[in-house]
């Protein structure tokens, strides 16, 4: 066991809940979490606070403000300044405190919006990034730079980490906060429960997107963090992509129906491809174990069972 006590920032959200299941199977023998009423890491003196009375050996930054192209859109002054806000009191306040390891979450979406496929590590900042997700975008790439500043001025052991495209249990499904999946499982299931044979999809159906299931990420992190000590960036994919299109077909078979897609085409499709290229993480020995069905299938399950739907349709 390298690390004693291990802060979990965001430990709510879908990749840190996947988190904590896999740091408390590893036997982290002190696993730290807070809510957001009980910690604003927006606020620095409740951040120093924390820090100054936890003393945390290791920090996960998965906390952030996240959501799909919609969101992105509607409302870029708060994906942009709060992110900013909260990157760089954990950053910051973890160097003070003598952390000493720090893994910050990126994202694949702060590649540039044509970069060549798959996308490797170098194509960080080599092309312009895609509209709809840039305030979100720019706000990560400022938190890598960061880490890589500490990382290389004072010797911090600050790592980035990139995944691609996460899901699983845990997932949000409101169709104006969501990622792709999530919201394509809760369209095909209203299809489903309401009868009906058609479902209307966002854009054209030919982009491409991978798909990392949230226990597989939450494994690749814990791998990394005892084997991974480089300022550089480093991806975290599946490894294989598939169009919105094929998706929206896996998820109907999954739930068991059978399904007309419509294309909505005055909606945007974003980046028209994005895999990541894993071959320097696949290089250490790392390599995901639940596919694509699968993981569409435990995510259903959890969507069913948790209460999530009966909510939905009581809003």
């Amino acid at each position: 066991m390298r690390f004693q006590s291990i802060y979990v920032a965001g430990h709510r959200g879908l990749v840190g809940s996947a988190l904590v299941r896999n740091f408390q199977e590893n036997g982290c023998p002190d696993i730290l979490v807070r809510t957001h009423k009980e910690l604003d890491l927006r606020n620095q003196e409740d951040v120093r606070k924390f820090f100054s009375e936890t003393r945390p050996e290791a920090v996960v930054l998965a906390a952030a403000k996240v959501g799909g192209i919609q969101a992105n859109s509607n409302y870029p002054v708060q994906f942009l300044l709060e992110n900013l806000e909260i990157q760089n009191n954990v950053i910051a306040t973890s160097f003070e405190s003598g952390v000493k390891k720090l893994l910050f979450l990126g994202s694949s979406c702060i590649y540039p919006k044509l970069a060549p496929q798959p996308i490797r590590e170098e194509s960080l900042l080599t092309g312009p990034l895609e509209p709809s997700n840039e305030p979100y975008a720019i706000a990560k790439i400022a938190g890598i730079k960061l880490c890589q500043a500490y990382a290389r001025q004072c010797g911090a052991d600050f790592i980035c980490v990139m995944p691609t495209n996460i899901y699983g249990p845990g997932d949000n499904f409101d169709l104006e906060k969501s990622h792709v999946l999530p919201a394509l499982i809760r369209k095909v299931h209203e299809a489903k429960v309401k009868d009906q044979r058609d479902v209307t999809i966002w854009g054209t159906g030919t982009p491409r997107r991978e798909f990392l299931h949230a226990d597989d990420l939450a494994d690749a992190l814990w791998f990394l963090l005892e084997n991974y000590d480089s300022p550089e960036i480093i991806n975290v994919g599946y490894g294989e992509d598939i169009t919105i299109c094929e998706l929206v077909e896996v998820i109907a078979e999954v739930l068991g129906v059978k399904i007309k897609i419509i294309f909505d085409k005055s909606k945007p499709d974003g980046t028209p491809r994005k895999l990541m290229d894993s071959s320097r993480l696949r290089a250490l020995g790392w390599k995901p174990r639940i596919s694509l069905q699968d993981g569409i299938r435990q995510t259903y399950n959890w969507f069913m069972q948790s209460g999530a739907e009966s909510k939905r349709r009581s809003n």
